[in-house]
């Protein structure tokens, strides 16, 4: 078998058990792919030495010799994590993150760290201290963020799956802007344990993968309760979702059309149009469509800007110089290591929303806008549980536009952070959504996301499978690396 940008986890798995090809040989393929296309990319920060990977002997395992690749903010039992930062550029995990164990469990062989903004804040993967990531669908572009190194290379096919975290959207936009699927589970759905904290009350572990058939054998596979995180839902893991994935769809769905989403400000005319034409296919499929409004939505976007930057601020306290990371060794005092190491260690980004977050959380300040925030989210929550009383699934664009230029928003912060403005208020109401590819706009991928209640990422898998079936866009590949 030849290994292509567009061969999936369901092909791999197939010639694998019938032992057409040999773990050892389709991991040294994707290491080669990795290698001569990652230069131009800049997905990985690291691509580690074959001779160093882990191998399951287990062929029965639901993803036995599968590479793949992990984001820099999950730890890696000795390998670095850095988070795309200076002040943990040398530190090396002494674990693995829960999703990590349950990954090489299940057979994976996690083959490279990628790159992301620092500490995942941002939304275009320019914010890494150490490289920029570019969209693989055009170089002058951006992946999104801050899952870019994963969702490009998985775009690339450099690697048929990786994992991604999003604390506002940042698996699923990346995945949008690279024409590939990105899942964000129901909070709780997968541990949080060794996964580098952003805003703990909203992050989550998403996967990127090439198909919908993928994306639920992994997630699948990383579901379930892990008593070293105490946020994690009491559900018995691994999951089966492939199980529903029939091409069709569940009898007499109902999905919900949010129109203050599609009639936002600022969407692109061509993303719209094949945002209706999705719709449109979703009537043939024979869904019920239900056209709705969501007020507090109009909100998420504010009430994500102050919980995130607050809870950042706190998170983010830990690295002092003091216990592990980077220390500046100039500094004569106490008070000058701290502030020496942070700010020589952060980044422009970092720095900017740890001041906004302590801010929020002064004294004077706090009722004013973190418990004002928290009150409106409460509400939220409220409004989208009260839709799913009335229709299954709630339907989403995912970016406004197409992938943005390199350095579009340098000096345009706002426009930077309401690339959230579709995904963020999922985050902050702790439902899943999984996000599918629909098509091109001038030759850039665009896709839109599926919503559920708690727990109903089979469902939410069905459906947008039944799409996928229909149009295929998961063959599509940019030229340069086809082959």
């Amino acid at each position: 078998m030849t290994i292509r940008a567009t061969t999936t986890i369901k092909e791999l798995r197939a010639v694998l058990r019938a032992k057409e090809i040999s773990p050892c040989e389709v991991i040294e393929s994707y290491h080669r792919r990795c290698k001569t296309y990652n230069h131009e990319l800049g997905a990985f920060l690291e691509i580690f030495k074959p001779e160093t990977l882990e191998y399951s002997s287990g062929e029965q395992a639901p993803l036995w010799g599968i590479p793949g690749a992990i984001k820099d903010t999950i730890c890696q039992q000795g390998r670095l994590t850095t988070c795309a930062s200076k002040i943990l550029e040398n530190f090396v995990s002494p674990f693995d993150a829960t999703v990590v164990a349950r990954l090489k469990a299940a057979g994976a062989v996690p083959i490279g760290r990628t790159n992301c903004d620092e500490f995942a804040m941002g939304s275009s993967g320019e914010t890494s201290a150490y490289q920029k990531t570019k969209n693989p669908w055009d170089l002058t572009r951006v992946p999104g963020g801050s899952s870019s190194g994963s969702a490009a290379a998985v775009a690339a096919g450099l690697v048929p799956w990786a994992l991604g975290s999003e604390t506002g959207g940042s698996v699923r936009q990346p995945a949008a802007l690279c024409g590939i699927v990105g899942s964000k589970p129901t909070y709780g759905l997968l541990s949080r344990y060794g996964l580098i904290a952003y805003a703990s009350s909203t992050d989550v572990i998403g996967v990127l993968t090439r198909t919908v058939y993928d994306n639920a054998l992994v997630l699948g596979a990383l579901a379930g309760a892990d008593g070293k995180d105490s946020t994690g839902l009491p559900v018995q893991g691994p999951l089966d979702y492939t199980r529903a994935l029939t091409g069709k769809l569940k009898p007499g769905l109902k999905i919900g059309i949010v129109t203050n989403a599609l009639q936002a400000q600022g969407i692109d005319a061509g993303v719209t149009k094949l945002l209706e034409q999705v719709i449109l296919d979703y009537q043939k499929m024979g869904a019920e469509i239900v056209e709705l409004a969501l007020p507090t939505m109009e909100y998420s976007a504010a009430v994500y800007f102050m919980i995130s930057r607050a809870e950042a601020a706190s998170n983010l306290a830990r690295f002092d110089g003091v216990r592990y990371g980077y220390s500046c060794k100039e500094a004569k005092t106490l008070e000058d290591l701290y502030e020496q190491t942070r700010g020589i260690g952060f980044g422009r980004e970092v720095i900017k929303r740890l001041l906004i977050g302590n801010y929020v959380l002064s004294a004077g300040h706090a009722d004013q806008f973190y418990a004002s925030a928290c009150t409106v989210r409460r509400m939220m929550r409220a409004e989208f549980l009260s839709a799913f009383k009335n229709v299954d699934l709630l339907f989403f664009p995912v970016s406004p536009a197409p992938a943005f230029k390199l350095g579009a928003f340098d000096n345009d912060p706002l426009q930077m952070d309401l690339q959230d403005y579709f995904t963020c208020p999922i985050n902050l109401v702790g439902i899943p959504a999984v996000a599918v590819p629909c098509g091109f706009v001038d030759g850039l991928p665009v896709g839109f996301q599926l919503a559920g209640p708690d727990c109903s990422e089979e469902l939410i898998f069905q459906t947008c499978y039944a799409y996928e079936q229909t149009r295929e866009w998961y063959k599509q590949v940019p030229d340069w690396v086809r082959e």
